[in-house]
């Protein structure tokens, strides 16, 4: 067995890479503090400083779906909103792609399905109530004056 990748420290001690056992696992504090400590402390995407207490993702630089690993050479420190607008663009890429993939394997799509209620209440169409139009204007111009 082959031994992990070494990341160096801010100290110059050198630690083994921290690598997840499933992509859904969540990055502990302590490697998303060394994350953050090797890119200085800026947004990955923006390259905006990251206050101390500001809220920031850990962004897969090659993302899951094309390949990446969740491992910590892979990530980077981003903010919340430039992720969330990244991550919208990579998903959208991604759905194009296995419709295309779809489509050429022969796969066709779900048709659209139609909603279904059970519709209005049937009720009598009454005929409507005719009312007496109001007198004309120039009877209420001598009441006024």
């Amino acid at each position: 067995m082959t031994k992990p990748p070494r990341i160096a420290k801010a100290q110059g001690r050198s630690v083994p890479e921290w690598c997840a056992k499933s992509p859904d696992d969540p990055v502990p504090k302590h490697v998303r503090l060394r994350v953050l400590r090797r890119f200085d402390n800026k947004c990955y995407l923006t390259g905006i400083l990251i206050a101390d207490g500001q809220p920031f993702d850990m962004e897969d630089i090659v993302p899951l779906e094309e390949g990446g690993m969740r491992r910590e050479s892979n990530l980077a420190p981003a903010l919340r909103l430039p992720h969330e607008v990244k991550t919208a663009a990579e998903r959208k890429r991604q759905a194009k792609a296995d419709r295309v993939a779809a489509k050429g394997h022969g796969i066709a799509p779900e048709p659209a399905r139609k909603i279904e209620s059970r519709g209005f209440a049937k009720t009598d169409k009454t005929p409507r109530i005719e009312k007496t139009p109001l007198p004309p204007r120039e009877l209420y111009k001598d009441v006024t004056q």
